[in-house]
């Protein structure tokens, strides 16, 4: 039984949220269709001041801009939640979250950091839920800790996400392959976690699931660990809706195995892509540091940088790949065509359905 579930009383119908995907790979396009099959769009926040470039707003004032577009287009082409995925390590967080809470987005799902003050932009009128994003079952207590302490307000739900997840990661290099850190072993512990302050305070605080979940098995498999709902990017990366270029969509169905490494990201993290020419170049050390034309990120060291990652993404958005490469998931080589997102959800609940009939005792 494939079982709905509520994020601060929002009814999900289906229990699958799309991961955020910055630069551009989630917008409104990909976000409204998967709303629209009853799970939680999500656009991502970062880089949106390059896809909506405007010569009479400098790049801050452009994203803000770029995300009220987005967050309206989706709102037109869907009555389903919508959610908006912003970085706590982007320079302008806080205009970003407000923006999103003038615009009565659904969700506001947060990570790269601890968003340890994240309900203080709640308005009296908001209707946002805010749901953070965590990779340790400690740093779930801490924020939960913080916001009823400080803001009398508990998350909404919160996503835990694991070394296998796409983008930039949450742990160490070391920890990214071992298993004490892998997915099924954190998500019983933020359950846990989230268990006492759901007894104390007689609120639910579902746990999503996030990192390397690919089909409906792997959904079953890390719902049975406790968690309530999963999130999902890479699977939608290769659907017809996706935001990104053809060229973007074929680096994940012609990528093998071997081509999904971790690199270090100038914004101070590891992060998980699929390996091309450019990745080799920097590697080899024929790319050289650059001037920060956008100042996007706080933990960016452009003084050490290579390359500026916000334009190798957004040119990767384009197409452009030999001057930029595409993030993905560990499973992102799994893909093997273009389908529609209604076509994603029916093979994932199939898939689950399956999963559950399998596990289930014959009588």
């Amino acid at each position: 039984m494939i079982k709905e579930f509520s994020i601060g009383g929002l009814l999900i119908p289906v229990p699958i949220v799309q991961g955020g995907m910055g630069v551009g790979i989630s917008m409104s396009g990909l976000a409204a269709a998967v709303a629209n099959q009853g799970g939680v769009g999500v656009i991502s926040a970062a880089g949106l001041g390059l896809v909506h470039r405007n010569s009479t707003l400098d790049y801050l004032q452009a994203n803000i801009e770029g995300l009220k577009i987005e967050i309206q287009k989706a709102k037109e082409r869907t009555e389903g939640i919508i959610g908006v995925n912003i970085m706590m390590a982007m320079t302008n967080f806080a205009d970003l979250v407000r923006t999103s809470i003038s615009e009565k987005v659904d969700v506001i799902f947060s990570g790269a950091g601890l968003p340890l003050d994240l309900p203080k932009f709640l308005t009296p009128d908001s209707t946002t839920k805010l749901v953070p994003i965590v990779s340790s079952g400690r740093a779930a207590k801490i924020i939960c800790d913080k916001w009823k302490t400080l803001f009398d307000y508990l998350p909404d739900a919160i996503v835990v996400e694991g070394p296998k997840a796409g983008g930039h990661l949450g742990f160490k290099k070391d920890q990214i392959t071992d298993t004490h850190y892998s997915l099924e072993e954190l998500v019983p512990q933020v359950v846990d976690t989230v268990k006492y302050f759901e007894d104390k305070y007689g609120q639910e605080i579902p746990v999503i699931a996030a990192g390397g979940i690919y089909n409906g098995s792997d959904i079953y498999q890390i719902m049975q660990k406790g968690a309530k709902a999963v999130q999902l990017g890479t699977r939608f990366v290769t659907s017809e809706e996706c935001d990104a270029s053809m060229a973007f969509k074929m680096s994940y169905i012609n990528a093998s195995e071997k081509d999904m490494e971790i690199i270090q990201s100038p914004v101070g993290m590891p992060g998980r892509a699929i390996n091309n020419s450019f990745l080799d170049k920097v590697k080899l050390g024929l790319k050289t540091p650059i001037k920060c034309p956008f100042h996007c990120i706080k933990t960016c060291d452009v003084s050490s940088s290579p390359y500026c990652i916000v334009t190798a993404l957004f040119n990767a958005y384009k197409g452009n790949m030999k001057s930029g490469y595409a993030f993905a998931g560990s499973n992102a080589y799994l893909a093997t065509k273009i389908s529609s997102v209604k076509e994603i959800f029916s093979e994932l609940m199939e898939e689950m359905q399956n999963a559950i009939n399998f596990d289930t005792p014959k009588t």
